[in-house]
């Protein structure tokens, strides 16, 4: 009996309910679970207000970042950073792709691991199902559990770069917007509120960071940390130099429209130079695609009749 079934016919179908039954714990995992506090402070507030205890459920998102929370420490211990220095630069890439939870970095070394297992089982089971148990198929295995490992610094690395490419293009309109402000008689933070207000749909970037500094010099913090905080968080060296200046006209009692002009007009100029660059650099650029596959179809049209005819006033005389 059991020599007559096919098992690698039945494969697929055992690959789908096991993603089944996995999709649906998940789905089970993301409603929302309230602790015994949460449901009794619930219980105490109906009883207040007389109004009926709601059960909210949670996002996919919210329930699968509070599962990686609760399996961070566990999962992804081996991966995370040995040292305070690793660490500091570690949160520092995540702040500079804009994401500045107390527990990132635990999150990003969780994801890594589960990542790394990921790749490790997809890898070994195309690997099995292809070449089989040989030297090629474990190194396969082994680069594609390399590779999942390795894709989480990609991706945040390409949503840093993202990131930084918009707060650089955006900065010269911030800047215009900061010098018509103060010039206009506001305040250097009454600028910033107006720069989150006006500039929120077109450069939602720099306007959330601007709110960040705006809400922490309402705590408390002085205005030179909150720009030099705004300069670090972002690894953005135009920000940095932004902020520098900042902190010098509030230092020193100097013209912050002049600086803030100064500083756009040099940031527009290096904006064009950039533009500049790359289109000086579009040339050498397209000479690969050209040699590739564009002359050899020139090559044809040009050289093949006259080959055809040389071809067919020599084949006489060769037989000849």
């Amino acid at each position: 009996m059991l020599e007559k079934i096919d098992f690698i016919a039945l494969l697929p179908y055992a690959l789908f309910a096991a993603c089944s039954g996995a999709f649906w714990v998940l789905g089970d995992l993301f409603i929302s679970r309230r602790t015994r506090a949460e449901t009794r402070l619930a219980k105490i507030k109906s009883q207040i207000l007389g109004a009926p205890v709601q059960l909210v459920k949670e996002t996919p998102i919210e329930g699968l970042t509070k599962i990686l929370e609760k399996a961070g420490p566990q999962m992804g211990a081996s991966l995370q950073p040995k040292s305070a220095k690793e660490m500091s630069s570690l949160a520092a890439k995540l702040s500079a792709a804009g994401f500045r939870s107390e527990k990132a970095v635990i999150l990003f070394s969780t994801i890594k691991a589960l990542c790394l297992i990921t790749g490790l089982v997809l890898g070994g089971g195309i690997t099995m199902l292809t070449v089989g148990m040989t030297s090629k198929g474990m190194i396969s295995t082994l680069g594609a559990a390399v590779f999942g490992m390795m894709l989480p610094d990609l991706v945040v690395g390409m949503i840093s770069k993202s990131r930084k490419q918009a707060i650089f293009l955006g900065l010269p309109d911030v800047l215009d917007m900061l010098v018509v402000c103060v010039e206009a008689g506001l305040g250097l933070d009454q600028a910033m509120r107006k720069v989150c207000d006006e500039l929120e749909d077109s450069h939602p970037i720099i306007a959330h960071e601007f709110k960040v500094c705006n809400q922490r010099l309402q705590m408390g913090q002085t205005r030179a940390d909150v720009l030099q905080e705004l300069g670090d968080r972002n690894g953005v060296d135009d920000l940095k130099t932004l902020a520098s200046i900042m902190i010098q006209c509030d230092r020193f009692g100097t013209s912050v429209g002049q600086a803030l002009r100064t500083q756009s007009d040099m940031m527009r100029t290096r904006r064009r130079q950039i533009a500049e660059e790359k289109a000086a650099k579009t040339a050498v650029k397209l000479l690969f695609p050209l040699v590739v596959f564009i002359f050899p179809g020139i090559f044809v049209v040009l050289v093949g009749p006259a080959a055809i005819q040389m071809v067919n006033e020599m084949l006489p005389a060769l037989k000849r």
